[in-house]
């Protein structure tokens, strides 16, 4: 191919989920805000808004229990305080996560202990869990990366027969399925996020999904300083924080989740289309979705073999930026465990606790422990993804994407 032939792709701008582009924001959402502003209630203990964004949502899930807090990292911690772990107490969980899924573990005096992951799905599986668990095991925490749900089925016989929680880190993965039943709801208790580039957002917000009614007390309690609101004689029961949703927060969440539905399923469209075309790609491979799994694509990712593409993800990253697709090489650069948080072990002052209650074993974070996860980050490009994605950018990405790795090919 002669230069003056190599670019062949007009570029075109894609909706992005960081501006109006790229969500469904409208008419819904302003009115949702007009009505909660014109009562002029805007904390959640006394409007009600967020209780019906915790009725809705509960019923969307077929739960008997759902609620609303500030954030992803929010409900994740609620979870966790709601397990209640005694400190040096192990939770399994994944290193290909955000930071805040991770760090309240750290807070609540547990041990975050990391398992391998499938490296064409980028998941935590019953066997990689199953080389992490000790005596000290309190729970696990499954993440459901990209919208690509982990095999529950063998997770949670795992779980079962160890007598440990699973809680499901759905904050990228709203209505996923795993052998029919919707992520989030087949863990003991499920935690979504609404952050600005999540399915439905709020900008910030989470919420927490159970079917135990102790736990659910425990969860309702941490949101709001473990301050019994409605008890014959309230206090404050335990240490807890102020994690509750705003009113403004919730009007908006209800108009968003009336949409979820449709984001969900038009992702899902333009993801199978995607793949369609960049099928037998030499060098790239589509994503893996399990049989009785279904991804909801909160990313669309492609595997990238450095054996075929010259410079791997980081080279084809770079120049697909010149074609107006800003992809996300790798997804984050490092294992979690490679940050300075646990690597240097910095936490409340000089104490390194909870990690100097942990064994040896727990903090053992060597590279040959993790092959699957390395090779998952070497090879992983994650491409933006949403639900304003017409056929047209479709086509545009596969054939930027097709385009940009024929001319990385080796021998071409």
């Amino acid at each position: 191919m002669n230069k003056a032939n190599e670019e062949v792709v007009e570029k075109i701008a894609l909706p992005s989920d960081q501006d109006i582009s790229g969500r469904t924001f409208d008419q819904a959402e302003l009115n949702a805000l007009r009505q909660v502003l014109e009562s002029g209630t805007l904390t959640s203990t006394k409007g009600q808004a967020v209780k019906r964004l915790e009725k809705e949502f509960a019923e969307l899930c077929g739960v008997e229990h759902a609620f609303a807090c500030a954030s992803g990292t929010a409900a994740i911690h609620c979870a966790i305080a709601a397990i209640d772990p005694e400190p040096g107490e192990e939770i399994v969980t994944t290193a290909i996560t955000d930071m805040g899924a991770l760090t309240p573990i750290l807070y609540q005096g547990a041990i975050p202990v990391f398992a391998d992951v499938d490296p064409q799905t980028y998941n935590i599986t019953a066997d990689t869990i199953a080389l992490c668990l000790s005596e000290r095991t309190r729970a696990i925490i499954v993440t459901h990366l990209f919208g690509n749900p982990c095999n529950m089925p063998d997770i949670m016989d795992l779980a079962r027969s160890r007598n440990i929680t699973v809680i499901e880190d759905t904050a990228q993965s709203f209505l996923a399925k795993s052998h029919g039943r919707l992520a989030g709801t087949i863990g003991t208790i499920g935690c979504f996020s609404l952050q600005q580039g999540k399915h439905i957002t709020t900008g910030e917000g989470g919420i927490i999904t159970t079917n135990d009614d102790a736990l659910a007390r425990r969860i309702y309690l941490f949101i709001n300083k473990a301050w019994g609101y409605g008890d014959k004689n309230p206090d404050h029961y335990f240490l807890a924080l102020n994690y509750r949703m705003s009113e403004l927060q919730g009007a908006v969440a209800c108009a968003q989740l009336k949409k979820l539905k449709g984001v969900v399923e038009s992702r899902q469209e333009k993801a199978i289309r995607l793949s369609e075309r960049l099928r037998g790609l030499p060098g790239i491979e589509t994503p893996k979705v399990a049989d009785h799994h279904e991804h909801s694509y909160w990313r669309y990712c492609i595997q990238v073999d450095p054996e075929i593409i010259r410079g791997g993800v980081m080279e084809l990253g770079r120049l697909l930026r010149d074609k107006n697709l800003f992809t996300l090489p790798r997804y984050i650069q490092k294992p979690a465990f490679m940050c300075e948080v646990f690597q240097k072990q910095k936490t409340f002052g000089k104490s390194r606790y909870p990690f100097s209650l942990a064994r040896p074993e727990a903090l053992d974070y060597r590279s040959e422990k993790f092959p699957g996860t390395y090779k998952a980050l070497d090879r992983v490009l994650v491409i933006p993804w949403n639900e304003r994605m017409t056929i047209e950018h479709v086509y545009y990405i596969a054939e930027s994407i097709q385009e940009t790795a024929a001319a990385l090919t080796r021998g071409r």
